[in-house]
């Protein structure tokens, strides 16, 4: 992989990392309205008019054009999982934020969730690809992609708390991932013009696709901590983009002897996700706002466990 790829896909990393942590700020300075659709418009709204919350949309605005450039110069299967580092990036961020740090079990299980995408893929090595999808794999690609986030947001409604927030999360991933590979398709007819590109559907789809990931991440948010949302955002959403790049670019990953080290990776990803598990368990709420837990606030709240700054 390039140097330039890498070099704009951990700014990448770096910016949506921020801009995760500066709007969940912003959605635990408000206080939840109570559940429903007016209550949530209504806090939506509200959180909107926030400085943080702001700050950290014109970030997603910068990753955007990062990612793109990226995306430009290296394949969709190597790009996105680069933003597994936005895990790492995020407890920095977020530990300056938040003044305060996350407990030992939440670092390990992002270090071992990390580590573990980090060699699956380094394993996998994801060749390039085309530069345009092959004719005729939209249709059935989209359809299933649909399929997938309904599915999650379906989950969703019937859980609450940390459960709900990864769901969430995970519809958001494969929203994003889907966006990007949209985002690749318009990148690569740039060849033919500025024209070509206003022309056709790709580029007002990753426009509806970005719109409905964004929602969702807002939703996520809303749901509870970063530490349930944040790495079934960033895992997921590498993932779904190595799967999109396999179906729609015909990207490849290396198998055979490869096999065993992509196991050890997977089995890292396991372990992370069970050391979260019991960080969340455990209360582990280091992204909240002082007096609130997990970004709910109100009558009853709970004091969270003060932590060194």
């Amino acid at each position: 992989m390039g140097v330039l790829t890498v070099v704009l896909a951990l700014l990448t990393a770096l910016s949506n990392a921020s801009a995760s942590v500066l709007q969940r700020r912003a959605a635990t300075d408000e206080a939840d309205g109570g559940r429903g659709m007016r209550q949530a418009v209504r806090w939506l709204a509200h959180v909107l008019r926030r400085p943080s919350w702001l700050a950290g949309t014109a970030l997603l605005a910068l990753s955007t054009v990062l990612q793109a450039s990226a995306l430009a110069v290296g394949s969709l299967s190597v790009v996105q999982p680069l933003l597994a580092s936005e895990l790492l990036f995020t407890l920095a961020v977020g530990s300056v934020v938040f003044h305060r740090r996350p407990d030992r079990r939440t670092w390990l299980a992002f270090a071992a969730l990390a580590a573990g995408l980090a060699l699956f893929l380094g394993a996998a090595a994801p060749t390039a690809g085309r530069t345009t999808v092959v004719p005729g794999r939209w249709p059935e690609t989209g359809g299933a992609v649909l399929c997938i986030v309904t599915v999650l947001l379906s989950a969703a409604l019937l859980v609450t708390g940390a459960p709900r927030a990864v769901l969430l999360g995970l519809a958001s991933a494969v929203s994003f991932a889907a966006t990007a590979a949209l985002m690749k398709e318009v990148m690569g007819q740039l060849g033919h013009g500025v024209g070509a590109v206003l022309t056709h559907w790709p580029l007002y789809a990753g426009i509806a696709a970005g719109t409905v990931g964004f929602l969702l991440l807002q939703s996520a948010f809303r749901a509870g901590s970063l530490t349930a949302s944040q790495p079934a955002l960033t895992l997921g959403d590498a993932l779904a983009s190595v799967a999109l790049g396999w179906v729609l670019f015909e990207e490849r990953i290396a198998l055979g002897i490869r096999v065993l080290p992509e196991a050890v990776g997977v089995a890292l990803i396991g372990a992370g996700s069970v050391g979260l598990a019991g960080a969340l368990g455990t209360g582990g709420t280091w992204d909240a706002a002082p007096g609130r837990r997990n970004g709910s606030g109100g009558p009853g709240a709970s004091e969270p466990t003060p932590q060194r700054p």
